[in-house]
């Protein structure tokens, strides 16, 4: 080695000295006397722990028992019809775990075997076909990470903080890896001929139980990037989340995804279904409904601090976190302000934006026990900036429910608890 390149100890000292700098800085304490959990032999170290065969399906650890979907008891007038929140307060990266991935169904969560599954495709298309699953599986197939959101996320803030904690006003949402066929394949494979000019022309899809839920998609996005999809994050569907085959819609609201899917017939015009018209349509001030607001606007949220995340290790070295995404495109800036909006702090991104996926982001700073008012604000490949709610409101007015991606706010105390507040 040359001795340029051989380290003197001087410098080693140095590094060293740095190093338990950063170690200090970073939130390490420092030892007071033994601590029995060092110097003394734990019960976990001996005896035997569980054999590979304890649990055949992996499950989460006793401790993390509270990082659970929850419901709002009163939002619906039985769970049937209803909706949980997944917890994103509890949650770090992007890829939302099955289990905690919210749900949201109009008529309850069926019991499909893939062996009794049908799809079928008819309409104006040049051949009427059934798929099997069997029949999914042999056709060349995708794998995508996209967000799933429901309209109504973050819906109940219209007219000012009603629900404390991030999980339930931003938790109508999830972030998988879906893996399928494009619905484009499947359509092709039917033929379109008979379509026509396939410019005015729409796709009806439909499921498979109770509700229905049909719902009209244009023919350019069913073309695009739509996807039948059968596993998502590498395993088989939940049932509550449409096994074993749903429609995957990337960047669109949640209630076109639709779970269970059995039919997808090609139609010359939107059917105008009950979820498109009576619903999933956004009223204004005037009492007139915006329709066909299918894309989820960009959007962003600090999961901690939170409401259900406060600050429990006092002043110092503080990680506030988060997550932002788009339907236009991927994210590609995340601002945090600890004061309401007067200024401002470029977060850093976990890793750079993906298109109509999670993003996650973080800022390093220091906190000496004030009381913060913690926002954050997104921006994607569009240019498009997240607004306030006063900017939300001054064209939307506060008669909506759906399509709400206004700045959240959440007021963190001294004592390190946090509350939903609105700073507008």
């Amino acid at each position: 080695m040359s001795d340029m390149l051989k380290p003197s100890r001087r410098a080693f000292l140095r590094a060293s000295a740095a190093a338990a700098a950063g170690l200090t800085a970073a939130g390490a304490a420092r030892a007071n006397g033994p601590d029995p959990l060092i110097t003394e032999v734990q019960e976990w170290a001996t005896v035997f722990g569980d054999g590979v065969d304890a649990t055949p399906y992996g499950l989460p650890i006793q401790y993390e028992s509270d990082v659970v979907r929850r419901n709002v008891e009163w939002l619906t007038a039985d769970t049937t019809s209803s909706i949980n929140f997944t917890p994103i307060h509890a949650l770090d990266g992007t890829i939302t775990p099955q289990g905690c991935a919210f749900e949201r169904h109009h008529s309850g969560a069926i019991e499909l075997r893939k062996e009794d599954y049908r799809l079928m495709i008819n309409g104006l298309v040049d051949t009427p076909l059934v798929f099997t699953y069997a029949d999914l599986e042999r056709f060349p197939r995708e794998n995508h990470v996209y967000f799933c959101e429901c309209a109504a996320n973050t819906g109940m803030e219209w007219a000012g903080a009603q629900l404390n904690g991030a999980q339930f006003t931003h938790g109508m949402i999830h972030n998988m890896e879906y893996t399928g066929v494009s619905l484009r394949t499947l359509l092709n494979e039917a033929g379109l001929g008979a379509a026509g000019d396939l410019a005015d022309k729409w796709v009806y899809v439909e499921g498979a139980d109770a509700s229905s839920n049909g719902r009209s998609i244009p023919m350019d996005k069913a073309l695009d990037d739509v996807l039948v999809a059968f596993k998502a994050n590498g395993e088989a569907l939940r049932k509550e989340h449409g096994y074993p085959v749903r429609l995957v819609v990337p960047g669109w609201e949640g209630n076109m995804w639709v779970k269970w899917i059995r039919r997808i017939e090609v139609t010359a015009n939107a059917v105008e279904s009950r979820e498109e018209t009576s619903k999933y349509t956004d009223t204004l001030a005037d009492g007139t409904s915006r329709k066909w607001t299918w894309v989820m606007d960009a959007k962003s949220v600090v999961t901690s601090p939170s409401p259900q995340s406060p600050i429990t290790h006092g002043a110092g070295p503080l990680v506030i976190t988060g997550l932002a995404w788009s339907g236009h495109g991927a994210i590609t800036r995340v601002d945090v302000s600890k004061d309401g909006g007067k200024t401002w702090e470029t977060a850093r991104l976990a890793k750079p934006g993906e298109k109509m996926a999670l993003t996650r982001f973080y800022l390093d700073t220091e906190w000496n026990g004030e009381d913060m008012l913690l926002q954050s604000r997104a921006m994607d490949e569009t240019g498009y900036v997240q607004p306030t709610k006063a900017q939300l409101r001054e064209v939307r007015g506060e008669n909506s429910i759906y399509h709400n991606n206004c700045i959240q706010t959440w007021h963190v105390k001294p004592n390190g608890e946090a509350e939903n507040v609105e700073v507008s």
